[in-house]
């Protein structure tokens, strides 16, 4: 790899460099303008309106970046990781919003110049994440998410369980980044390579043991597992959302998550890829049985989340089980082991990017004013809140799934593809598992509207800023609800190109 093709395959990663000079510029100008601090989220919507014509650009564009001495990238630019680039840049924008008019951050005013720049180096580190060819690329990517966020949640350190929230974040990610790390080097051990099209090489070519093939996947999987909030690897996801500032639980739900699912996808689909049948369903290796796994992991999911939420009390917790059970509602995607599978799982990333910022956005309004998160303390509150009110109302319902809003649209999308690919039983255990959500979605309205209270609740109010924000995301899903074809369209263009 000279100087020459480097300076070549620079192109392939202008938005990163976008992302990487901006969080450089953070940096400076809070270094030598200390005090106009306010300055810092409109130098970052800027980055970002920068990086997301970058990533427009990209559409279309496949290639391979960094080539390796074998032939193979360390990065891979595609349509697939352009998408995800997109829903985490469109999960920045908001978050951004979120913390100009959060009282949380506001309380960190001091260290604003920190919170934007540990910001963007989570989202470089999504953004190579989203176009990692390569374990060792891939791992640096995460590790270098994990050690931003961890940083972000404990922001505040002002309460008990904001400290608390941290500590657990550190602990889990640490255990599970080691259990990948082993993971990798047992898979380098075996097939003396870390990037994926050479692994998918060598283990068409030859025999492996089988145990350790399958140990070194599941280590990998661990630490994906971890990213996406998958069962058993969820434990710290309540507490972390809980305890976090309201701004980094919106953002580690939707783009952290985006941001595994993508890397997920690749490591199955590139590293065990056999061929693709004329139907686009996938003909993988058996070395692992990756579908059995992934229909097991997606049922202890979605279910262990749905169950879990019945019994919050606190919103932020609640939602936070509700991203569980919707990280195995995506799975199931996955698990049909096609391509209309991963345009499911597409469709449904903008619907949920719509509606968990929507609704964690209406948490912070009202946490803001009445400085509670507490289901009960929402009761009576409708009466006082009546655009709110609303608007929740929408956000929840699109998360249960029902019509005629995008998060309806989401599910029938995962349900057909299951059904094409003969999967009824899981089907049915999805649509079950919807079912129960629709108890502890509809508990918050119940508290909102059908609960009389006899002390009068405050107004709440919401800022012009913040109300046209609200019906940004709101609007969508309304309008996605009835006229879907621009997502799926979408979703097919992206799914098309896996960079194989």
């Amino acid at each position: 790899m000279n100087l020459e093709h480097i300076i070549s395959d620079l192109v392939f990663v202008k938005p990163e460099l976008a992302i990487s000079v901006t969080l450089v510029l953070i940096v400076l100008v809070d270094l030598i303008f200390k005090e106009h601090k306010k300055v810092l989220p409109y130098i970052s919507i800027l980055g970002l309106l920068f990086t997301t014509i970058f990533v427009i650009e990209q559409f279309d564009i496949s290639g391979h970046a960094f080539k390796t001495s074998a032939g193979a990238g360390l990065v891979t630019v595609d349509n697939f990781g352009s998408f995800f680039k997109i829903i985490v840049l469109f999960a920045s924008f908001v978050v951004i919003f979120f913390s100009i008019n959060s009282s949380e951050i506001e309380l960190v005013k001091d260290r604003h110049g920190e919170y934007y720049t540990l910001l963007f180096g989570m989202i470089l580190g999504m953004f190579m994440m989203s176009s990692s060819a390569d374990l060792i690329v891939l791992y640096l990517s995460i590790e270098l998410l994990s050690l931003s966020s961890y940083i972000l949640v404990g922001m505040l350190k002002d309460t008990i369980r904001n400290s608390e929230a941290s500590l657990k974040y550190v602990i889990y990610g640490g255990v599970s980044s080691g259990i990948m790390l082993f993971g990798i080097s047992l898979i380098y051990g075996i097939t003396g390579s870390t990037n994926l099209y050479d692994i998918n090489t060598i283990i068409q070519g030859q025999n492996f043991p089988f145990l350790i093939f399958l140990l070194s996947g599941l280590f990998v999987l661990v630490g994906l597992g971890f990213k996406i909030s998958a069962a058993p690897f969820h434990f710290w996801t309540p507490d972390v959302y809980e305890g976090a500032p309201i701004p980094i639980t919106a953002y580690l739900s939707v783009a952290s998550k985006a941001a595994g699912f993508v890397v997920l996808i690749r490591f199955v689909k590139i590293t065990f890829i056999d061929g693709v049948d004329e139907h686009g369903n996938w003909q993988l290796l058996s070395i692992i049985d990756w579908q059995s796994i992934i229909i097991l992991l997606s049922i202890l999911t979605m279910t262990l989340g749905n169950f879990a939420a019945l019994w919050q009390d606190n919103l932020k917790r609640m939602l936070a089980y509700s991203t569980i059970a919707h990280a195995g509602y995506m799975l199931l995607g996955l698990a049909v082991m096609s391509e209309e599978g991963i345009m499911a799982i597409m469709v449904y990333f903008i619907a949920y990017a719509l509606m968990n910022l929507g609704a964690f956005l209406v948490v912070m309004i009202v946490a803001n004013k009445i400085g509670s998160e507490e289901i009960d303390d929402y009761k009576g509150l409708g009466k006082s809140m009546p655009f709110l009110g609303i608007l929740l109302a929408i956000f929840l319902v699109s998360l249960i799934g029902v019509p005629p809003t995008a998060g309806f649209i989401a599910k029938v999308m995962l349900f057909i593809s299951l059904v094409d690919a003969n999967l009824i039983t899981l089907a049915i255990i999805a649509l079950l598992n919807t079912v129960v959500s629709l108890y502890y979605y509809i508990r918050v309205l119940k508290n909102l509207y059908l609960i009389k209270v006899e002390e009068e609740k405050p107004d709440i109010p919401v800022s012009f800023a913040n109300g046209i924000l609200l019906v940004i995301l709101a609007a969508p899903i309304l309008i996605f609800g009835i006229y879907f074809t621009p997502i799926i369209n979408f979703a097919k263009e992206s799914a098309t190109i896996l960079g194989f």
